[in-house]
């Protein structure tokens, strides 16, 4: 899809944002800067939309950061982006690469615990993996028959998802056990403090990502990645819509801070 492509109501929001005197641009990687596999190991972005976001953290008074479920090592390596891209693991828990040593004593065990209850549930479920992070586990049923799938996240939200401590965060084929509390709506109003942003734009696909539309008001401007109900006002269908979407919004703040366009 080219820019001309777009939905029209999405190109108005997307050249109206791109005139905000200090712009803050943030989205979610899987399901968004790259499209949804089987393997997170090999969910690759999108080549157009890493161009999209290099390019505008590279502009004056424009800041771009990544919110991922993703551990933060991982984000790293996948997306390849540059250090003027702001990466935010773990659903908003993960700053900086020193997050699991800053866990307390408690944390590191209840996050012990779970890892072991989990295996368990999960040793004879075929198709379904665990993903462990810094300050949680993520069991992942995409590869398992669907009852397979359905049968172990019941069992994981009446056994350890009701443990004391335990925070859960349920998105597509995946249920995720952390022990620190994850919000992508309170990193996403951090990287707003920092950048002092007078207008926010924040694209997802997911129901973790949900907290952060929640978050948007005024000038900002919400795109739902994908079908679903969902806060945010404006979608596209798919990640290849949205990398469009991204290079449409490079064209437009780029041409208004050269004084090319009013």
């Amino acid at each position: 899809m080219t820019a001309g492509s777009l939905p029209e109501p999405v190109r108005q929001a997307v050249a109206n944002i791109a005139r905000t005197s200090r712009l803050l641009v943030v989205c979610d990687y899987d399901g968004t800067l790259s499209p949804i596999v089987e393997d997170p190991s090999q969910a690759m972005p999108r080549p157009e939309s890493i161009h999209a976001l290099r390019s505008l953290a590279e502009l004056p008074e424009t800041t771009v950061g990544v919110i991922s479920g993703r551990a933060l090592r991982d984000l790293v390596v996948l997306s390849q982006l540059p250090p003027a891209v702001q990466l935010i693991g773990s659903h908003g828990a993960e700053l900086d690469a020193g997050f699991a040593q800053a866990l307390d004593d408690a944390a590191k065990a209840l996050r012990r615990r779970l890892e072991t209850g989990l295996e368990d549930l999960v040793s004879d479920a075929p198709g379904v993996f665990l993903e462990t992070k810094p300050a949680s586990i993520a069991v992942h049923v995409r590869r398992a028959e669907p009852a397979v799938g359905e049968s172990v996240l019941d069992a994981v939200r009446t056994g350890p998802a009701r443990w004391e401590g335990v925070h859960v965060t349920e998105g597509k084929a995946v249920i995720e056990l952390a022990v620190v509390e994850t919000d992508k709506g309170a990193a996403l109003d951090l990287l707003r403090r920092r950048a002092d942003a007078t207008a926010a734009l924040f694209a997802g696909d997911d129901i973790t990502d949900e907290k952060a539309f929640a978050r948007l008001a005024g000038p900002d401007v919400g795109v739902k990645v994908g079908r679903g109900v969902s806060l945010a006002p404006y979608s596209v269908p798919d990640t290849e819509d949205l990398a469009a979407m991204l290079g449409y919004l490079l064209a437009e703040r780029r041409a208004w801070l050269s004084g090319e366009r009013p």
